[in-house]
């Protein structure tokens, strides 16, 4: 590999980006961000990125400033006259708002890349979009990584008894991605059937599937304000199951979650480290696991001009 690649980051995914450039043998570029006391933002490269192959990584969940932070690395990293800007956004924020669902909305997802690519990026990497139709708004090549090697990983840390053991969709969105684990790691499959009746609010309608004296994994992408999965717990365990471990790739965490998954019956969440954990949010029961060797084998290929969808091929599975 040759020294024209820098890799930097944010404020909001310091952690996870400095695993990115230990794995691939770097250190973090280094840069300057300030806020002033009116609350605007600065950003500076503190070493030279000419004729650089630069990637910045930034995921785009709350605060907003997270977004606008990219953004201006981006600006900063065209107008140095950097060889190529490729953006690392572990999370995805906005992927939720990708279509327009009713009267005077926004098309928020869509703006968030016309954002960047007007900026002058000339790459985009994720991980487990909400919704991968989202690639489509980009003009640019838009990669969305799969964290299901890792969550693999995580499960068989578990040890549980396939046999025994139920993966449990839910709701309909994550049908597909649930069906995909349960065959391939032998278990059985059922689903949720829910209802909403506002943003942020659900209820279980119907289950379908045997849980009874069965563990049971609840699989999603993403952990936000936790309603669906307590109420996911809550109805499987009214089945008769006997355990329940959740796994998310995004922990989200926001507004009442922690207090939720702690008060419920859920005996562990395993999530990845696409969004930096504050120490508060650290309960008993989370376990995080790293996504960054993900993430250093596609900033490697990109880098050298190699395959990157051969990371998919395992990684999607059915």
């Amino acid at each position: 590999m040759d020294n024209k690649l820098k890799i930097f980051s944010g404020r909001g995914s310091g952690l996870l980006a400095k695993k990115i450039a230990n794995s691939l043998g770097y250190e973090l570029g280094k840069v300057s961000i300030k806020t002033f006391s009116d609350g605007e933002l600065w950003v500076k490269f503190e070493e030279n990125i000419r004729g650089h192959d630069v990637f910045i990584i930034q995921s785009t969940n709350s605060p907003a400033e997270n977004i606008l932070e990219l953004t201006l690395m981006i600006d900063a990293a065209v107008r140095a006259s950097a060889k190529r800007v490729t953006i690392v956004i572990p999370y995805f924020g906005y992927g939720r708002q990708d279509r327009k669902d009713q009267p005077r909305v926004p098309i928020s997802s869509r703006v968030m890349i016309d954002i960047f690519e007007s900026m002058g990026t000339n790459r985009i990497i994720t991980m487990d979009l909400h919704s991968t139709q989202i690639q489509g708004f980009a003009k640019v090549p838009f990669d969305n990584l799969y964290s299901r090697s890792v969550i693999f990983d995580a499960i068989k840390d578990e040890k549980l008894n396939p046999d025994s053991s139920v993966v449990l969709a839910p709701d309909m969105g994550s049908v597909k991605m649930s069906q995909g684990y349960a065959k391939n790691l032998g278990m059985n499959f059922a689903i949720i059937d829910k209802r909403r009746y506002a943003p942020n609010k659900t209820q279980v309608s119907h289950l379908i599937g045997e849980l009874n004296n069965r563990d049971v994994l609840i699989i999603d992408d993403m952990i936000d304000t936790a309603g669906t999965l307590v109420n996911a717990a809550k109805a499987a365990f009214e089945k008769g199951a006997r355990s329940v471990i959740a796994i998310a790739t995004h922990g989200v965490l926001s507004g009442e979650a922690i207090k939720r998954l702690e008060k419920s019956q859920i005996n562990k969440i395993i999530i990845t480290d696409t969004i930096e954990m504050s120490n508060e949010k650290r309960i008993d029961k989370l376990k995080i696991v790293s996504v960054s060797k993900v993430f250093s084998e596609a900033v490697n290929r990109i880098h050298k001009g190699e395959s990157v969808s051969a990371l998919f091929e395992f990684q999607k599975g059915d």
